[in-house]
C-alpha cells in the first residue's frame, strides 16, 4: 500500500508553501528518516523525512509549485510491497497537449505497461520554448523526458557563422596609377545570428526571499529610519584575541571571533538606551527589560536572522557557539522557525564581505539594527600623533519615531568606548 508524502506543519498561520528540490527521484530508493524533498515557506525551509523505508513511487507536485499544508505530493512505495519487491509498479503517464505554443498537461493515468514520457517541469519548458515533446531525447529512467533533457532540446543546434559578404572586384582602369580597391565589409560579430537571444534566465522567487523583500519594504514605508555612523579603534579586541583565541578554542570547542564582543557591547549600550531596544506598538511604545539580538547570517536561501535568546546572560563561549551553530545550520537550511522569531535588535556584519560602510535596514518590529564593517588599516590622530590602526566604521539605523538623535548617538558611542576599551564588559562601567 503506497503511503502518502503530506506537506508537514511548518509554522503557525502558514497555510501554503512552495515545493523546493526533490532530493530523490521517482523510482529511487530512501531509508527511514531520509530527506526526500525541501519544503519551503516564507519564514524557513525544512526537509519532508522519508516516513518509512521504501522507494519513491510518484510525485505529483514538482519544485516551484504551490501546496497546502496536509495536502498529498507523492507516494512512497514501503519495503515489502509489490513495487519494492521487484513487481511493475503503476507508472504515471503525462498528456501533454500543444496549444498555441502552450503546453497543457492532462490528467495523470495509470498504465501499468507504459513509463512516464514527460516530467511536469520538462513539459512546462518545452510548453515555453513551443517545441514538441517528441523533439526531446529522454534520458531519465525509463526513458521518461527530464526537466534537463528539455532545455537541451529547446537550445537546438548551434548557429552557422554569418555567409561572408562578397564585393564584386574594382573595375580595371587604364590609368598608369593603380587603384586600389574597396575595403572588404566585414558583418559585426553577433549582427547576423539566428535563434532568440538567450542571455536571461528566470527563476522562481524562494518564500523566504518574497518574505525579506515584503518586510524590507514595509519597514522603508512604516518606519521614520535614520542612519547614523560611527568609528571604532579595533586594536585592544584584536590584541585579547590574538592573546587568548588559542587557549580559548581548546577550552570551549569554537574560535574566538569578533562578534561576542559586539553582541555583549549591545546589550550594554540597550541598557543604557533603551529606546533602542523597545518596539512602537500604537498607542504605546513597549520597553523590554532583556535583549534578544538577532544576528544576520547568509543562508542556503538567502539572509536569515536567527536569535540569540537572553543575549545578556549568555557568556562569550555560549554566544560564539551559538553563533558558529547558526551559521551552519543555516547554511543546510536546517535552521527552526522559532529561532528565527521574536528579536528585538539586530546586528549585521557586512565586513564578512568587504563592506566599508552601509546603511542597513530595520527588521521590523524592532526600533534599530547595528551595522559592522570591514575592518581596514588607516592613519588616525592619536595623542597628537598620526598613527596606523585597524579601524571599523559602524552604522546605527534606527526608527526615529521611538529613538531621538541624542539617543542613537549616546547608544553607537556607548559601543565604541566598549569596544576599545573591552574591561568595561567586565567591569560593568
Amino acid at each position: 500500500m503506497p503511503v502518502e508524502l503530506k506537506v508537514p506543519e511548518v509554522g503557525e498561520s502558514i497555510t501554503e508553501v512552495q515545493i523546493g528540490a526533490w532530493k530523490r527521484r521517482e523510482g529511487e530508493t530512501v531509508s527511514l528518516d531520509d530527506a526526500i524533498v525541501e519544503i519551503e515557506s516564507d519564514k524557513a525551509t525544512v526537509d519532508l523525512p522519508a516516513p518509512a523505508a521504501g522507494t519513491v513511487a510518484k510525485i505529483l507536485k514538482g519544485t516551484g509549485e504551490k501546496a497546502r499544508v496536509g495536502e498529498v505530493i507523492g507516494y512512497l512505495e514501503p519495503v515489502g510491497s509489490a513495487a519494492a519487491t521487484g513487481a511493475a509498479p503503476l507508472q504515471p503517464v503525462v498528456d501533454v497537449k500543444h496549444r498555441g505554443g502552450r503546453v497543457d498537461i492532462g490528467s495523470v493515468q495509470m498504465s501499468p505497461s507504459e513509463a512516464p514520457r514527460v516530467m511536469p517541469a520538462a513539459a512546462r519548458v518545452l510548453g515555453e520554448a513551443g517545441i514538441p515533446a517528441s523533439a526531446a531525447q529522454g534520458t531519465g529512467p525509463g526513458g521518461r523526458v527530464t526537466k534537463t533533457d528539455a532545455l537541451e532540446a529547446t537550445a537546438g543546434p548551434p548557429a552557422l557563422p554569418p555567409a561572408p559578404v562578397s564585393v564584386p572586384p574594382a573595375p580595371v582602369r587604364p590609368a598608369p596609377a593603380a587603384v586600389a580597391a574597396p575595403p572588404v565589409v566585414t558583418a559585426s560579430k553577433g549582427a547576423l545570428t539566428s535563434g532568440p537571444r538567450r542571455d536571461e534566465r528566470p527563476v522562481l522567487i524562494s518564500p523566504i526571499r518574497r518574505r525579506i523583500a515584503e518586510r524590507l519594504v514595509e519597514a522603508q514605508q512604516q518606519a521614520a529610519l535614520l542612519t547614523t555612523f560611527n568609528e571604532v579603534d579595533m586594536s585592544a579586541v584584536m590584541g585579547l584575541r590574538n592573546k587568548f583565541k588559542d587557549s580559548f578554542q581548546q577550552r570551549h570547542g569554537v574560535k574566538l571571533g569578533f562578534m561576542s564582543f559586539f553582541v555583549r557591547a549591545a546589550v550594554e549600550a540597550l541598557r543604557a538606551v533603551p529606546q533602542v531596544n523597545a518596539e512602537f506598538r500604537d498607542p504605546h511604545i513597549v520597553y523590554r527589560d532583556y535583549a534578544d539580538i538577532g544576528i544576520a547570517v547568509g543562508g542556503g536561501k538567502g539572509l536569515v536572522v536567527p536569535v540569540l535568546r537572553n543575549a545578556e546572560s549568555l557568556s562569550f563561549a555560549q554566544i560564539e557557539q551559538a553563533i558558529a551553530d547558526f551559521a551552519r545550520r543555516a547554511a543546510d537550511n536546517k535552521l527552526k522557525l522559532e529561532e528565527l522569531q521574536g528579536g528585538t535588535f539586530t546586528i549585521s556584519n557586512g565586513g564578512v564581505y568587504g563592506s566599508m560602510l552601509s546603511t542597513p535596514i530595520i527588521n521590523p518590529p524592532q526600533s534599530g539594527i547595528l551595522g559592522l564593517h570591514a575592518i581596514t588599516d588607516r592613519p588616525v590622530a592619536v595623542e597628537g600623533q598620526v598613527a596606523i590602526r585597524p579601524m571599523m566604521y559602524l552604522a546605527l539605523t534606527y526608527d526615529h519615531r521611538i529613538v531621538d538623535g541624542r539617543e542613537a548617538v549616546t547608544f553607537l558611542k556607548r559601543i565604541k568606548d566598549t569596544i576599545e576599551e573591552p574591561s568595561r564588559l567586565m567591569l560593568e562601567v
